[in-house]
């Protein structure tokens, strides 16, 4: 079995050969939340780790489950399951946190369980149904038919955009940083 990073250099490559050849091959790293298959870039993905506890966040949203040091970065770490407007995940030791690459942040997803590397020609992606807006279909990139399987593509531009981002950036920010720091040294 290829490891990780093997496959992500198959996927540069085997997008490499593709170019100029009409649509462009790209490889997604799917996972399941609730019932639910979904998957995003592999070129986004940094790191696949089991679940640890995080450090909660004061005033930080619902999502937000908190932060963990990795490597000496402090990266976010972001509940899916509540981000798509279901109760927080209760996670257990099988729980999954894919760390990914957004705007130039680190930030993590909580899952329920890595899936599958899927490899697709880019015109295989069928655009999201017209339908009303339903918590969690803006950031959806479209669908995917693996088979009998339907997988949604995750655009993760689209889902920590604005305030996301932003709680995203609080995480990432030195903690004395501030107007207390600043008065608490002039006192």
């Amino acid at each position: 079995m290829a490891s990780y990073s093997e496959a992500q250099n198959q996927a540069g490559n085997q997008a490499a050969n593709q170019a100029g050849r009409g649509s462009r091959t790209i490889q997604l790293i799917s996972f399941t939340v609730g019932n639910e298959e979904y998957g995003v870039d592999i070129m986004a993905v940094r790191e696949i780790r089991a679940w640890s506890e995080t450090t909660p966040l004061p005033n930080t949203p619902e999502v937000v489950r908190g932060v963990i040091n990795m490597r000496g970065a402090i990266v976010p770490i972001f509940d899916l399951r509540a981000r798509f407007g279901m109760p927080r995940t209760e996670p257990t030791k099988y729980n999954v946190v894919i760390i990914v690459s957004v705007a130039s942040r680190i930030v993590g997803i909580l899952v329920d369980a890595v899936s599958d590397i899927i490899t697709i020609n880019e015109d295989e992606v069928r655009p999201m149904p017209e339908m009303e807006q339903v918590s969690g279909i803006g950031f959806m990139e479209g669908l995917i038919t693996v088979g009998e399987r339907m997988v949604g593509l995750i655009g993760l531009d689209r889902m920590f955009s604005g305030r996301m981002l932003e709680a995203a950036e609080m995480g990432q920010r030195p903690l004395l940083a501030g107007p207390s720091a600043e008065s608490a040294g002039a006192a």
